[in-house]
């Protein structure tokens, strides 16, 4: 029967991080072998940017040994920082004279383990408490009245179609027909019709009364 390793420390990995491993490596080799509240504040007061994704790490093994195992995480110190490479994305730019110039697009994995001062051992995971089911209440009893009653056929209404009487054509009157204004007017209109008053002549100008006669002033000569 094998023995069963005793597991000294609780790691977390970040995979697939859009920074070049180099610039990982040079953050994870500053907080390797510290404590995890000097690691957090050098990663926070670091300048490059590769510190954020190391921090983040940090936090979940932190969190990790926190949740499952039930340790403090202050006690705990950085064992190992490790940075490995992952695939490069490979991207293209226009130059000169038609060429294209390459672009390389690298990505990493950061690991970081934390165990407990003079490495000693961790505890086992804390089990995990059963899901907690609701308990199903009975649906209240139907009256067999109630059943009866919602099973029993609605009367269905008589549409208005079938109301109306078959010989609704012979029962109806019809309808009085309206003279048109053309008809009412009688055959002999243009007798009917009164004759317009005509206007009076003016009177004419009488011809024994002559034209009076205008005069121009003739202009003097200055």
């Amino acid at each position: 029967m094998a023995a069963v390793e005793e597991r000294t420390s609780v790691r977390a990995e970040a995979r697939y991080v859009r920074t070049a491993p180099r610039k990982a490596q040079l953050v994870a080799e500053q907080i390797r072998g510290r404590s995890v509240p000097e690691a957090r504040t050098i990663l926070a007061f670091m300048t490059r940017d590769a510190a954020r994704d190391v921090e983040k790490v940090l936090s979940s093994a932190v969190a990790n040994a926190e949740a499952n195992h039930g340790l403090d995480g202050d006690e705990l110190y950085v064992h190992t920082a490790t940075v490995g490479a992952g695939p490069t994305l490979k991207r293209w730019r226009a130059r000169a004279r038609g060429r294209v110039a390459r672009i390389k697009k690298r990505t990493c994995h950061i690991t970081i383990a934390l165990a407990l001062p003079e490495e000693q051992a961790i505890p086992a995971p804390l089990p995990t408490p059963a899901p907690v089911v609701a308990p199903v209440e009975p649906e209240p009893e139907v009256e067999a009245a109630a059943v009866e009653e919602e099973e029993a056929p609605k009367p269905k209404r008589a549409s208005a179609k079938q109301a109306e009487p078959a010989d609704e054509a012979a029962t109806e009157k019809p309808k009085p027909k309206r003279a048109s204004p053309k008809k009412a007017e009688p055959a002999d209109e243009a007798a009917t019709e009164k004759p317009k008053p005509k206007r009076a002549a003016k009177p004419k100008a009488s011809a024994d009364k002559p034209k009076p006669k205008t005069t121009r002033k003739k202009k003097e000569d200055s």
